[in-house]
């Protein structure tokens, strides 16, 4: 098959926090598999992956920047007024991690999801500052503090978008790959205020999605629900389950490519 006549691939990568760490296994294995990937568009955990990946970051080394990131570096904590985590220290990190590029710079074209907190709608970020986007997107209510950005006063955009499958497929995608990390634990254990409230989040978005008209055409769902939200240090174990939901995908996914689309 020729270059330019092979179907053209989008990537969603849906949210899930400390879940989303699968997201790194999935690129490394789609990369294995010589996957080449046309667009990405990403909510929440998923924008913060695909923002590195599409700024040309490899999977290998953003495995080793998770593996070397202390909650320390990323955690500002604040005034519980409109979050617990102001969110400063995140930004400047995603800056620096993104080499301060726009979205118009990227190697892959790239989207990301957010929700406008004062009137439930789905904003789709590809413009300005990547960081400042991928900030928008992550933003956990309750957790992280809204980010005030293109006049409007964002949070995560799980609670809208949880997979951006429709975005993706916007963009011009052929063939969607759609990826879900978001899965919450039954008789979890909650005992403080983030594991209640990612519990809560969790239930929402498989609700939100469940009932929500989808247009993908492989669905890959690592196996993420012993990682709790926030267990952030479980890196190995999120990769290995994206790399595995992957391998049991790999059929599937090469024989759309070779004919052309869904059939």
């Amino acid at each position: 098959m020729k270059n330019d006549s092979r179907p053209k691939i989008g990537l969603a990568l849906g949210a899930g926090s400390a879940r989303g760490l699968a997201h790194i296994g999935v690129l490394q294995e789609l990369e294995k598999l010589n996957i080449p990937i046309d667009y990405i568009a990403g909510t929440s955990m998923g924008a913060l992956v695909g923002s590195l990946y599409s700024v040309g970051i490899d999977p290998e080394m953003i495995s080793k920047l998770a593996l070397n990131l202390s909650s320390g570096s990323w955690t500002d904590w604040s005034i519980p007024k409109k979050g617990l985590i102001a969110g400063d220290k995140i930004e400047q990190m995603l800056k620096i991690l993104t080499k301060g590029k726009s979205f118009d710079q990227t190697n892959i074209p790239f989207k990301v999801v957010a929700t406008d907190i004062t009137n439930g709608d789905c904003v789709v970020i590809d413009e300005g500052p990547i960081y400042k986007g991928v900030r928008a997107s992550i933003s956990i209510p309750g957790i992280f503090k809204p980010v005030e950005y293109l006049n409007r006063v964002l949070v995560d955009g799980a609670v809208v978008e949880r997979v951006p499958i429709s975005i993706v497929k916007k963009m011009g995608a052929d063939i969607v790959i759609a990826v879900d990390v978001t899965s919450f634990k039954k008789d979890a254990q909650v005992n403080n205020i983030f594991s209640v409230l990612m519990q809560t989040f969790g239930i929402m978005e498989d609700q939100l999605l469940r009932y929500k008209i989808i247009d993908y055409d492989v669905i890959i769902k690592p196996n993420v629900a012993e990682i709790d939200s926030m267990q952030f240090d479980k890196v190995e174990e999120g990769v290995v389950a994206g790399k595995k939901a992957v391998q049991e995908k790999a059929d599937e996914i090469l024989k759309l490519l070779d004919g052309g689309g869904k059939a």
